[in-house]
């Protein structure tokens, strides 16, 4: 079961995304995964799904603990294949200092200090390759090939939450996010802000009509906002299993 709580935009031709993801430490149980993500689709009615995924996530069934950790994910056909990180052949590490699955911090206490990181992944037009940034680093690249659709554009670009749970039964007590739903705000909620798409110029443009989307809303949130420095921004998380998420 994936659960997600999310901002979208899906309108238009897009080259990549941009968005600063403040980092929590959720608590994820037993095989579960907590993600927080920028993601850019190619997602044409009668076609496999193409995607790039870049954030943090707490996985402990992959990473053998429980601390925030840099992740990438790609598909080039709708999830029936695709890889994270470097676990499989497709991602090209370009940088020296950075490497996914590295551990992120600070990270953001409830009524306290906030951490965020910019995330940035962008198609080069003349190699052709879309690249991702993490804060100031250039990480590396995914070459086109390894695409169909998104040798060309991208149709969909989201940010937010997902939820992975394998348990039958009840909800989930996986948290996304600061485990808060979004109404609590600044200090107490994950959000995702200067919510930005590119163009085929590779300008940084704010989202046009951006939308919400969540499965289950009384268990993971989402809420969008405009303003000051934070120009577009989305707040969105929540506990999982709680009197009205059962």
């Amino acid at each position: 079961m994936l659960q997600h709580a999310i901002g979208y935009v899906d309108e238009g031709e897009f080259y990549g995304a941009k968005a600063l993801l403040n980092v929590w430490k959720p608590t994820v149980i037993g095989n579960d995964f907590s993600l927080s993500q920028i993601w850019v689709l190619s997602n044409i009615q009668g076609r496999l799904a193409n995607s790039i995924e870049a954030g943090w996530h707490v996985n402990p069934s992959e990473n053998s603990d429980s601390l925030p950790r840099l992740f990438t994910f790609w598909t080039p056909n709708g999830y029936r294949s695709g890889c994270y990180n470097m676990l499989c052949p497709g991602f090209v590490q370009t940088s020296r200092t950075i490497s996914l699955g590295a551990a992120i911090g600070p990270i953001s206490t409830y009524n306290g200090e906030q951490y965020d990181v910019a995330f940035m992944i962008w198609k080069d037009p003349k190699s052709e390759n879309w690249w991702l940034k993490v804060g100031n680093e250039v990480i590396g690249y995914w070459p086109s090939s390894l695409f169909t659709d998104l040798r060309n554009h991208a149709t969909l670009i989201e940010y937010g939450g997902e939820v992975y749970s394998g348990s039958l039964g009840k909800h989930t007590s996986t948290q996304m996010g600061s485990g808060h739903f979004p109404d609590e705000g600044l200090g107490k909620a994950a959000y995702a802000r200067n919510l930005e798409v590119i163009d085929s110029a590779n300008n940084l443009n704010a989202p046009s009509n951006l939308q919400l989307y969540t499965d289950k809303p009384n268990c993971y949130g989402v809420t969008k906002g405009y303003g000051g420095v934070w120009h577009n921004y989305i707040y969105f998380g929540g506990p999982g299993y709680n009197s009205k998420c059962l």
